[in-house]
């Protein structure tokens, strides 16, 4: 027990500058200022209304108003004693505890009327605003805040942008085929050669046919299998300019049947 003791004594009452101070000197001047009682920071007077109710549980929907009038009033003139700066609203809000006190000190009329209802319920009302408010700004506060709980990077990063094409399926190569060639139909260009063909010239060729066959032929004989259209339109109209002369006949036996073109002989019909 002894060692203890010594122990305990030679363990220093202050440590300065890392230093331990193992006695308070004589000659130490303490200014009257320098000590100095930091109260709990309200932000205005329904917070310290809210404050003294929840420290004391008290009920917010039946405010003891004499006894919450009186902390009231305590931590009011608490602030003025230390010097703190008292804001006009802390003075106006304990003129408003001394009247709502006062009037629950009257006595109840038998008949309420709306100017007689229970003076604390505009109070109520603004403290229970301002709870839910300072609620959802402590759950605010809780969430993570740059320069609080972290640090903003920037980084400096070469960005290079990328095209991004659009998805093409089979049926879409397949839509622009069949749109491009469409196109290329309208836009075809057609080169149209003028021939010169004589119906005359067809029409000798005719008759010197009829004549090389027995003077008659069949209709789809004049016409070769590999005329074009131009000569094959040329020689029907030679055909029918021979028949409007009288030069040849054109005869069938049967309905459907097979078409003659026969010669007519001139010099006999003379």
């Amino acid at each position: 027990m002894n060692l203890s003791v010594d122990s305990a004594e030679k363990l220093p009452v202050a440590k300065i500058c890392g230093e331990p101070l193992m006695e308070i000197p004589q000659d130490l001047y303490i200014p009257p200022d320098a000590l100095k009682v930091f109260l709990d920071t309200f932000q205005g007077p329904l917070d310290l209304l809210l404050y003294l109710i929840r420290k004391h549980n008290l009920e917010i929907l039946d405010i003891p108003m004499a006894e919450l009038t009186r902390q009231y009033m305590a931590y009011v003139e608490i602030m003025r004693i230390n010097q703190l700066e008292l804001a006009a609203e802390y003075l106006l809000m304990t003129a408003l505890l001394i009247e709502i006190k006062s009037r629950m000190l009257l006595p109840n009329p038998v008949t309420k009327t709306e100017d007689e209802r229970d003076p604390r319920v505009d109070l109520i009302r603004r403290l229970l605003e301002y709870e839910k408010i300072k609620l959802a700004a402590l759950r605010l506060n809780e969430l993570p805040q740059i320069e609080r709980d972290f640090s903003a990077v920037q980084v400096w990063i070469k960005s290079e942008s990328i095209v991004q094409l659009p998805h093409i399926d089979i049926n879409d190569l397949q839509n622009a085929w069949i749109t491009l060639m469409a196109r290329a139909k309208i836009n075809r260009h057609h080169q149209i050669n003028r021939e010169a063909l004589s119906v005359r010239t067809y029409m000798s060729r005719i008759l010197r046919h009829l004549h090389e066959h027995t003077q008659v032929v069949a209709f789809h004989e004049l016409f070769s299998p590999a005329v074009n259209t131009a000569e094959a339109v040329v020689t029907f109209l030679a055909l029918l300019e021979l028949a409007k002369e009288a030069l040849v006949e054109i005869t069938q036996s049967e309905v459907f049947g097979i078409i003659y073109v026969k010669s007519i002989d001139i010099t006999k019909s003379d």
